[in-house]
């Protein structure tokens, strides 16, 4: 956690710890913080403080708009990428789902989207910005696709569109009316704030049905006493790292070129996953051919240097990543590849080191 964000959320844990649905002075305080966390969130995405309703990590935000959405037309069908984060996919998979191909860059196929959207498909559900391969997709675009469906519409048949922005925060733009889309969900774990706080983006005018009930707290969507320190800590990490993207990006994506040009000169079986040129700028996921990546990740784990073999939400599983899958790659080289992520305290020699270890771990 950034430590600027600790410093804005403690209070909240302990002098103005109070109850912000409660109606004396001391929770009208506590109160105050929350509405100037939704604005401060608000601001960064174009939208209107009411827009924004708080939750426990993207996880939730992701279900929220998908059950949120599909509850109310059990009869019609969602369309997602076969790329999106397990928190679309598995309560997408409890509607009509309809998954649309990526090529093998990891980008989606824009024919194979037009063709699965029909009269009967309520929501989209197109992730910004891929948790593995850090493949950027092209939003504006598939928000152009979907307008263009909703044209000629009956009153009574709304076509939403969801993006998981959870990786793209730190990098890239969150103006939801530039991007075209009516939610958007974002992770505070992922931007330097507080683990288990989140947010959901809802447009005004899209209606959901809740998945929590009972005090109606976010605008009846997530009843329970709010998380005061949460929605602050995400707002604070989300205000940093959008003041800083853009500087941020440029540096990481320095070391990211020399990242992968160390690591090709160094190891030349090694193969670059996802799109070289559509891509966020802290990552680099990479197949060493005939590895086997559970024996790498402890072996850089014993030298210092932290690894992933597909998503951490899904790392005990055994099985391959269902992104690689998608993208063509088989079985054997899924279990053969690795994701690198830099962040704020990544440096040219902690890169070189990297690639280094990885070549002694790998040559003769």
């Amino acid at each position: 956690m950034d430590p600027a964000v600790l410093k804005a959320m403690q209070t909240y844990f302990s002098r103005n710890f109070y109850n912000p649905s409660a109606t004396y002075m001391a929770a009208i305080d506590a109160r105050k913080a929350l509405e100037s966390a939704r604005a401060g969130t608000a601001h960064w995405l174009g939208a209107r403080p009411a827009e924004i309703v708080f939750t426990a990590g993207g996880t939730e935000a992701n279900n929220l708009a998908v059950h949120g959405v599909m509850r109310q037309f059990p009869k019609g069908n969602i369309v997602v990428s076969g790329i999106e984060h397990e928190s679309v996919l598995e309560p997408a998979r409890e509607y009509e789902c309809r998954e649309v191909a990526v090529m093998p860059d990891g980008r989606l196929d824009l024919e194979d989207l037009r063709r699965k959207i029909d009269g009967r498909t309520a929501l989209v559900s197109i992730m910004y910005a891929n948790n593995e391969i850090g493949t950027v997709q092209p939003i504006r675009e598939i928000a152009g696709i979907i307008s263009e469906k909703r044209a000629g519409r009956k009153p009574g048949k709304p076509l939403f569109f969801h993006t998981d922005a959870c990786q793209a925060a730190n990098y890239l733009d969150l103006h939801v009316a530039r991007l075209g889309v009516d939610m958007m969900t974002l992770n505070g774990s992922k931007i330097y704030g507080p683990k288990q706080s989140g947010a959901l983006h809802v447009k005004a005018g899209v209606e959901l049905l809740p998945l929590i009930s009972g005090g109606g707290q976010e605008h009846a969507l997530r009843s329970g006493t709010e998380n005061v320190a949460g929605a602050v800590g995400l707002s604070e990490a989300l205000n940093r790292a959008q003041t800083m993207r853009r500087d941020e990006a440029a540096r990481l994506q320095t070391l990211q070129k020399l990242f992968i040009s160390w690591l090709q000169e160094a190891i030349s079986a090694a193969v670059i996953n996802g799109s070289l040129k559509y891509r966020l700028p802290n990552n680099v996921h990479v197949t060493f051919p005939g590895q086997d990546n559970e024996r790498l990740i402890i072996q850089l784990d014993e030298a210092g240097i932290l690894a992933a073999a597909g998503s951490a939400c899904t790392a005990d599983s055994g099985e391959p990543s269902h992104v690689l899958k998608a993208l063509g790659v088989s079985d054997t080289d899924a279990r053969a590849s690795l994701r690198f992520t830099m962040g704020r305290g990544t440096t040219e020699a902690a890169v070189k080191r990297s690639v280094r270890t990885l070549a002694e771990l790998l040559l003769p």
